[in-house]
């Protein structure tokens, strides 16, 4: 079973500190995603700010989401 992502928080240079219910806690690197077009409205750090727990992983308020498996696997262990 993909561990899910239950806690969300913004850190600087567009990083975010993910807690999974596994209890790992993690850090995703959003910068190479902001090149993609529904991503790039995010460069605004207000609106990145405004990431939410979304069902298994996270999304924003202009329907940019993160695969659950591609958050999980493509963040780093603190």
């Amino acid at each position: 079973m993909r561990p899910r992502a239950i806690n969300v928080k913004v850190k600087e240079n567009y990083i975010l500190e993910i807690a999974f219910d596994n209890g790992e806690l993690k850090l995703f690197d959003v910068k190479p995603y902001l090149e993609h077009i529904v991503f790039s409205e995010l460069k605004d750090k207000e609106k990145f700010k405004k990431v939410k727990i979304d069902g298994l992983s996270i999304s924003w308020e202009n329907g940019a989401d993160i695969c659950p498996d591609e958050l999980y696997n493509n963040s780093v262990a603190i």
